[in-house]
C-alpha cells in the first residue's frame, strides 16, 4: 500500500496493479484511489470496468488495444473474475503486447500465486495484499478517521467499536458514519456516545432471532431481520452480530456441562452478568453439535459473500432462513 501511495504522489504508474487479499475495504479504496489518479476526469469513454466470472478476455483485449479518446491513458478495471485463481486462455501473453496508454487495475479477493497471471503482473506491475489488520492498526485508523471529521475518540470508545464490528473495516466506517451524525456539534466522542447510537437495538434483537431460530419460526426470524435492514443495519454487521451471538452461546453451553457458575460463566464467556440466565434459557433450544454446524455456516456465507458468490442481504436471509425452517436439535 506505502507502494501505490508512492506511485500516486509522483505520478510514476505501473501498467498493471493487482489489488488482493481478505480486506475488501482496502480491496475498494485502493481501487478507487488508482483510478482517480490514473484517470482524473470522471472519463466515461476511457474508463472500462468488467466484474464477476465469465469476462470474455477477447473482449477486454480488444478495448486494451484501442487508444484512448482525447486522453493520455485508457484505464480497465476488472474485479473477482477467478483468472488468478483458475488461470486464463492466455490472456497475459496478450497482455505483453498492449500499448504504453493501457493500463489495468485486477481486484480478486482470491489468488493462486503460482498462476501465470499474477507471476506476470507481479514482476511487470504491482501486486498489492490487503491483508487483515491488527487491532492496534485498526484502533490508529479510528483515530484518524475521528480526526478527519475534526474529532477525537476516547481509548475506550475506539476499543469498543472494534470489540463490537470484529476486523471489519467496512463495519468499522459505517458505525463510524453514525457516529458522526450523532455527536454533529461535539469534538469529542466518549464510550458512552458509542454505546448509544453503535447497535444496542441489534445486539437486543439477536436474542428473539435465536429464539425464533430455535422455536423454528421461520416468519419472526425474517421478521427480525428485515426490521434490522429497516433500521440501516447492515446485512455483514447483522451476520456478525449473529455469529457473535451463536458463540456465545457455544461458550456458555459447553460452561454449563462443566457445572461453572454464573459468575464464572459471566468472565470466561466475556458476557455480563445480568445476561447469563437468558443465555441458560436459550441453549435449551440448540444442541452443541448444532450450535457447532450454524456457526461454520456462518462462516461459509461470509466467505462466500466476500469472494462476491452472493450478495450480502440475499446471503444471511437464506443463513436464517435455513437455520430456522429445520430442527436444531
Amino acid at each position: 500500500m506505502k507502494t501505490i501511495n508512492e506511485h500516486i504522489k509522483k505520478n510514476e504508474w505501473k501498467h498493471f496493479y493487482l489489488l488482493y487479499g481478505e480486506e475488501a475495504y482496502l480491496r475498494h479504496q485502493y481501487r478507487d484511489k488508482l483510478q482517480h489518479a490514473i484517470c482524473p476526469e470522471a472519463d466515461d469513454m476511457n474508463i472500462s470496468r468488467f466484474e464477476g466470472k465469465g469476462i470474455s478476455t477477447v473482449e477486454v483485449s480488444d478495448l486494451a488495444d484501442t487508444l484512448p479518446f482525447f486522453s493520455e491513458r485508457r484505464l480497465i478495471i476488472i474485479e473477482e473474475s477467478g483468472w488468478f485463481k483458475h488461470g486464463t486462455d492466455g490472456f497475459e501473453e496478450r497482455m505483453k503486447q498492449f500499448p504504453d496508454t493501457t493500463y489495468l487495475i485486477f481486484v480478486e479477493s482470491e489468488v493462486d500465486k503460482r498462476n501465470r497471471l499474477f507471476k506476470l503482473v507481479k514482476d511487470a506491475g504491482y501486486a498489492a495484499e490487503m491483508k487483515l489488520p491488527k487491532d492496534k492498526e485498526l484502533l490508529s485508523w479510528i483515530a484518524l478517521q475521528c480526526k478527519g471529521e475534526g474529532k477525537q475518540i476516547s481509548a475506550s470508545a475506539a476499543q469498543y467499536l472494534l470489540e463490537q464490528n470484529g476486523v471489519s473495516m467496512y463495519l468499522l466506517q459505517m458505525e463510524l458514519e453514525k457516529v458522526f451524525s450523532y455527536t454533529i456539534g461535539q469534538d469529542q466522542i466518549t464510550l458512552e456516545a458509542v454505546r448509544e447510537i453503535c447497535s444496542t437495538q441489534a445486539e437486543n434483537q439477536m436474542f428473539d432471532m435465536l429464539d425464533a431460530i430455535g422455536n423454528q419460526d421461520r416468519e419472526k426470524a425474517l421478521t427480525l431481520y428485515h426490521d434490522l435492514l429497516a433500521l440501516r443495519e447492515p446485512a455483514m454487521r447483522i451476520l456478525f452480530l449473529l455469529t457473535r451471538q451463536i458463540n456465545i452461546l457455544l461458550q456458555v453451553s459447553e460452561l454449563v456441562r462443566l457445572n461453572t457458575d454464573s459468575t464464572g460463566i459471566a468472565s470466561r464467556a466475556g458476557i455480563p452478568p445480568f445476561t447469563v440466565g437468558k443465555y441458560k434459557s436459550q441453549i435449551r433450544h440448540f444442541s452443541y453439535e448444532r450450535l457447532l454446524g450454524m456457526l461454520e455456516e456462518c462462516q461459509e456465507v461470509e466467505a462466500g459473500i466476500k469472494r462476491g458468490r452472493y450478495q450480502d442481504i440475499i446471503g444471511v436471509e437464506l443463513l436464517i432462513t435455513g437455520f430456522s425452517a429445520r430442527s436444531t436439535k
